[in-house]
Order: structure tokens, then C-alpha cells, then sequence
């Protein structure tokens, strides 16, 4: 039953293309026609701009976003994990040092199994760029951001972004990227927001297809 209603409405929509288009010249059917190149490259807003709207992007997603100093964010990550209960962060090996809390138990990624890694309350990386406009942060697979699997397995990302790293346009967050896909290939993560999904009833469902909670810490 399911699988006739769904070509039923197939044909339907298909009949109703083919009789918009029964009076359209065949040669303008088939004729090249040029695609407009000229996408936006880079935005018009101030540094602080860019923050600010990053800030609201990033929150309309529920993601949560603090601030910190450069020399307190081994500080600012400690005070996430005592709200959130965190007792053990996996970190990428290449990680800054004063990045990682005290009081916290901190675990190398060194090529741990998605079973181990199931098992840590949360991961804490840095991240290659974000974008203000979408409030999305962008992982390469490399430094600070980690693998992949940090940002997919633990129930709680924590994200440390310098305020350098943020800017306006898509076209621009995608080129401080771009040098890594190139080079060696890496495989790039986007994450806007914490996980969010939702079933047949349109009920929202987190934690599906990564963590369920995303705090971004934001360094100036």
C-alpha cells in the first residue's frame, strides 16, 4: 500500500512537470545555460560583528557558549564538567596542555575503539574554523580537532575556538580547510548544534548521530 501511494504521487508530480513544460521549444530544453559564479566570498561585518553573530547562531542551535581567556581555559573547561557532572575528558594527543583541567580525568586519544570511547563522559578539542552565519564549527581531523570519532561517540563535545578562527561566510570557513583536504585528504566535520533529530511525530530526539550536548567556549 505504502509503496503505491508513494508512486502515485511520483506520477503525479512528473504529469504536472511534463505539462509545464509541453510548450517549451525542444532547443531550449536541451541548451546550456550559464550558472551565476558569483557567490559572496567575504562578509561586510566588524571582528566583533562576527563574534556576536557567531554567539547567536551558535545558541539558536542549543548549543551552549562561554568565554574564556586564553590562560583560563583549563579554568572555564573545569567549572563545564562540574555543571554537567563530567568526570573524564578524551583529548587529541596534540591538545594544548593548558587547555586540559585539573581534577578531571584526561585520556589520549591514541587510536582508542568507539567501545572505549563510549565510555568517557565527554571529549574536549579545538576545532580549524567557524562560521558566524550558520554558527557551525568545523573539524579537520587533525591538531586539535582530533578524529572524527571524538566529536561523534561521547555524550558531551566541549569545543575551545579562538576568536581568529571565526568568520562570516561559508566560502571563507570552508577555505581555512581547504588546505587540508587537499594535502592529505582529510575528512571534514561540521557541527552545528548538539545532535537533533526528530521521529515520524516530529518529536525532538538528541544524542542520535553525536553528543547531545555541544559547549563551545569561545577565546579571546
Amino acid at each position: 500500500m505504502g509503496a503505491a501511494r508513494v508512486n502515485g504521487a511520483r506520477e503525479v508530480i512528473l504529469g504536472r512537470i511534463r505539462a509545464a513544460l509541453a510548450d517549451v521549444p525542444d532547443a531550449e530544453l536541451t541548451a546550456a545555460l550559464p550558472l551565476p559564479r558569483a557567490y559572496e566570498r567575504r562578509g561586510s561585518l566588524t571582528p566583533a560583528g562576527v563574534l556576536d553573530l557567531f554567539a547567536q547562531r551558535a545558541r539558536g542551535y542549543r548549543a551552549t557558549l562561554e568565554l574564556a581567556s586564553e590562560s583560563s581555559v583549563g579554568v572555564a573547561v573545569a567549572k563545564v564538567c562540574d555543571q554537567l557532572g563530567v568526570g573524564g575528558l578524551v583529548v587529541p594527543p596534540a591538545l594544548p596542555a593548558h587547555w586540559r583541567p585539573s581534577g578531571i580525568d584526561v585520556i589520549e586519544d591514541h587510536g582508542l575503539a568507539g567501545r572505549e570511547l563510549d565510555h568517557i563522559d565527554a571529549a574536549l578539542t579545538g576545532c580549524a574554523a567557524a562560521i558566524a552565519r550558520t554558527g557551525t564549527v568545523l573539524l579537520d581531523g587533525d591538531g586539535s580537532s582530533g578524529r572524527r570519532l571524538l566529536s561523534l561517540i561521547p555524550d558531551t563535545h566541549i569545543c575551545v575556538i579562538r576568536a581568529e578562527q571565526v568568520v562570516e561566510t561559508v566560502p571563507e570557513g570552508l577555505a581555512r580547510v581547504a588546505g587540508a583536504v587537499r594535502s592529505g585528504g582529510a575528512p571534514i566535520t561540521l557541527v552545528s548544534g548538539p545532535s537533533a533529530s526528530s521521529d515520524i511525530e516530529l518529536t525532538r530526539v538528541e544524542g542520535v548521530h553525536g553528543p547531545r550536548k555541544l559547549v563551545l567556549l569561545l577565546v579571546s
